[in-house]
């Protein structure tokens, strides 16, 4: 049985979850809120690729403590991941932590979003959007 870890979004514990359970209701060992869904969840290179595997379309914020815009996005796409749970995974991404993610998916410019549907990608944009603008791009991104 392989298993992916990740960092719980509300207390930050680091849990571990089997990959063929990626798409159940996992909740953290520590203070049992929910791991995979509500809030983004921090993308590493240990766990990217099994949170693609997943049923659910999967949308990525490609980011850095240093960006300002980046910054001021972040509370955008937590609420729109807060709106969309459920349906929609959020991962964010810290590119300065996580330098070979960035690389491998030629990171030039941050922010960046990135949806990935069926493990593959769908669409991609640059920069830090209003939530409107946001909403509505990402509306036409999951229907591609």
């Amino acid at each position: 049985m392989t298993t992916m870890t990740t960092r719980c979004p509300h207390c930050q514990a680091m849990n571990r979850i089997p990959t063929e359970r990626v798409n159940d209701t996992a909740t953290c060992g520590a203070c049992k809120e929910r791991l995979l869904d509500g809030k983004p969840i921090e993308g590493t290179t240990n766990n990217f690729l099994s949170l693609l595997q997943g049923d659910k379309p999967v949308v990525v914020d490609f980011w850095a403590p240093w960006c300002n815009p980046c910054v001021g996005f972040a509370p955008i796409f937590e609420d729109v991941a807060k709106e969309r749970s459920g349906d929609v995974r959020f991962v964010k991404i810290d590119t300065e932590a996580q330098q070979a993610l960035a690389a491998q998916y030629r990171i030039r410019s941050i922010p960046t979003v990135m949806v990935f549907k069926n493990g593959q990608l769908a669409d991609t944009i640059n920069g830090a959007l209003p939530k409107g603008q946001f909403d509505q791009w990402l509306n036409q991104a999951l229907v591609k």
